[in-house]
């Protein structure tokens, strides 16, 4: 008769998976760059062409709603540039992450390491991602100059805070999609709709303060959505905007519950990861 493994003992080797995962920097910080590599080998721009692309879009969307909205491009383009920065990250996180363990099944079944190596890997090959195209964010404050101050520090704390978050979300859905593949494409299609119903293209505080009540009332109900707190712990500093207390609330109760949830997870089901592959 099968014995059950004690609670405590799995879950501290869920604990320990992510331990000893995270002392294997070494390793995920050479896959992640090399991953960036192989994406452009034999290209002469290699990732910069990440950067052109995000700028191209943000850019003309910027011009796009500006003129629909009919707010100054110069305060609305800026508006859109970081959102797209910011964005790009989590929706990376999240759309990676779900097939995360199913893109390295490989490695997976014939390398001996913590599942939270491809975790960490992934994350940072955001990290990158992210450093790529703040090349943008730097040429919008040459030809759009924002109001900085010492607040853009916060901007620091609130990446890495969006970080935390990405390898909870990458591990619990990826154990999720290896198990039950028909949850990838439901994970891409939630990211693509959230994108417009994120404050992106368009500015809250503007709809939230509209003179129409009606339009007041609907747009606070963007307040439900995480991904408007996430992403405006991190724009509001980088456009010399100060920081709002119920963002970070909200992220941080988030992130609590969220990696809670992933160690529950990651004890039921990390060990059946391999088999799923």
């Amino acid at each position: 008769m099968a014995i059950a493994q004690p609670t405590g003992r799995t879950l501290v080797a869920a604990v320990a998976d992510l331990r000893r995962g995270w002392e294997q920097r070494a390793l995920w910080g050479h896959l992640g760059w090399q991953d960036i590599r192989q994406r452009y080998r034999r290209s002469v721009l290699g990732p910069v062409w990440i950067t052109i692309s995000m700028a191209v879009t943000a850019v003309a969307l910027g011009i796009l709603y500006s003129g629909l909205f009919d707010i100054e491009l110069a305060t609305f383009l800026p508006h859109v540039l970081v959102g797209f920065i910011v964005w790009n990250f989590i929706s990376g996180c999240i759309a990676e992450g779900s097939e995360v363990f199913i893109a390295n099944e490989g490695l997976i079944k014939h390398l001996p390491s913590p599942l939270s190596v491809h975790v960490y890997r992934l994350v940072w090959r955001q990290a990158l991602f992210f450093a790529h195209n703040l090349l943008v964010y730097l040429v919008m404050l040459l030809v759009f100059p924002q109001p900085l101050s010492w607040t853009v520090l916060t901007a620091v704390a609130a990446f890495a805070l969006l970080a935390v978050n990405g390898a909870w979300v990458a591990l619990a859905v990826g154990i999720i999609t290896t198990r039950f593949r028909d949850i990838l494409p439901i994970t891409q299609s939630i990211v693509q709709l959230m994108f417009f119903m994120t404050p992106i293209v368009w500015i809250y505080d503007d709809l939230a303060n509209s003179p129409n009540p009606d339009i007041a009332e609907r747009a606070k109900l963007a307040e439900f959505n995480p991904f408007l707190h996430f992403l405006e712990i991190v724009r509001r500093p980088l456009l010399g905007q100060d920081q709002v207390l119920r963002h970070w609330v909200v992220v941080l109760v988030i992130t609590v519950i969220g990696w809670a949830l992933t160690l529950f997870v990651m004890r039921r089901y990390r060990s059946r990861v391999s088999y799923w592959v």
